[in-house]
């Protein structure tokens, strides 16, 4: 299907341009989100006739989005998920979760505007693009932790806090391990001493 984009469109085209795709993302999509029309001759009369009020508009949404977008850079928002000591989630932090978190943060963000592949199934750091205007996007930091705690860590040191402390804990003895090994030493050690005392004492009667 042939249509008139109204707005640039990632990995498409420009405002103005004649595109072919296919006709169920023209009608699931393009055309019911305003983003085209269908290519013919009255829409294209339509467009010429709009097209210089849509340039001066998209310009105005541009500037504003480029405005919100200085405001939003270095944004880090923290999710407090539950996780295994692999860090693995018990369920996945998707674009309503992220959109839920940043509008929290103060900024106004639907779900369509969060740029994911797929949902986050694993704490730590993810850069997530935030699409601002069809020509403007910003990149925020979305940091999944089992604390509040461990997310300050995580956005410190760049590296997701999962089991490490179980692991050193299993690394280092507990006091009473401690203290056991150190009593084993000492008897060991006493009964080496025991030993060369007693040789010592045989040398002297012989």
């Amino acid at each position: 299907m042939q249509i008139i984009l109204l707005e640039r469109v990632e990995k498409l085209g420009q405002m103005g341009d004649l595109v072919n795709v296919k006709p169920g993302y023209a009608r699931n999509y393009l055309l019911p989100q305003g983003k085209a029309l269908r290519a013919n001759k009255a829409n294209m009369e339509r467009f010429e006739s709009e097209r210089a009020q849509r340039e001066a508009d998209n310009l105005t949404q541009r500037s504003e989005a480029e405005t919100e977008a200085k405001k939003m850079e270095g944004l880090a928002v923290n999710m407090v998920r539950a996780a295994s000591e692999m860090g693995q989630l018990f369920g996945s932090v998707t674009s309503r979760d992220i959109a839920e978190a940043i509008t929290e943060a103060g900024f106004t963000v639907s779900r369509s505007q969060v740029i994911m592949d797929r949902a986050i199934k694993t704490l730590g750091l993810t850069d997530t693009r935030i699409r601002l205007h069809p020509e403007v996007s910003v990149s925020v930091i979305v940091n999944i932790a089992r604390s509040l705690a461990e997310a300050e860590t995580q956005l410190k040191t760049g590296v997701a806090v999962t089991g490490q402390a179980d692991d050193n804990d299993q690394q280092t003895a507990s006091p009473a391990e401690t203290g056991e090994d150190a009593a084993a030493t000492a008897e060991g050690d006493n009964t080496a001493e025991d030993a060369g005392t007693a040789s010592d004492t045989d040398d002297d009667q012989s």
